[in-house]
């Protein structure tokens, strides 16, 4: 049987690393000619809550199935108020994460909105990867 640690060490890596594929896919479409800003803003919003999730899962910290990143910084901020109060404009991510999946429901991304994504996930992968960076 594997030690507690390295299960939650391995558990914090996967999240980690689905996050960073999020990010890798929003900068992706990124780069291309035709404007995917709508996927760019979805994926930038999934790379933020798995970047959170996994600092609540090294931190012990339960969480709902969520992707309410206000509600994640608010648990965050119950191990590390300096980090939760220093990504206080990421919650805008919401709205990319479900609100944009479906017509009708929010108006289109713009050149702009897929920007500001892209700042606040790397802002979080920043963030979260300077803490995590010696426990993983």
């Amino acid at each position: 049987m594997r030690p507690p640690e390295e299960v939650k060490r391995d558990m914090v890596r996967q999240w980690l690393a689905k996050a960073d594929e999020d990010l890798d896919a929003a900068e992706y479409l990124s780069s291309r000619e035709r404007s995917f800003f709508s996927a760019i803003g979805f994926h930038c919003q999934q790379a933020a809550e798995k970047h959170l999730k996994a600092f609540l899962t090294w931190h012990q910290i339960e969480y709902p199935k969520t992707h309410d990143l206000g509600l994640l910084l608010s648990l965050i901020a119950t191990a590390d108020t300096a980090l939760a109060d220093s990504l206080t404009e990421v919650p805008a991510l919401n709205t990319y994460g479900v609100d944009m999946r479906y017509p009708g429901d929010a108006p289109e991304l713009t050149r702009e909105d897929a920007n500001e994504g892209l700042r606040l996930a790397n802002k979080v992968k920043k963030a979260i990867n300077l803490i995590l960076k010696d426990h993983i």
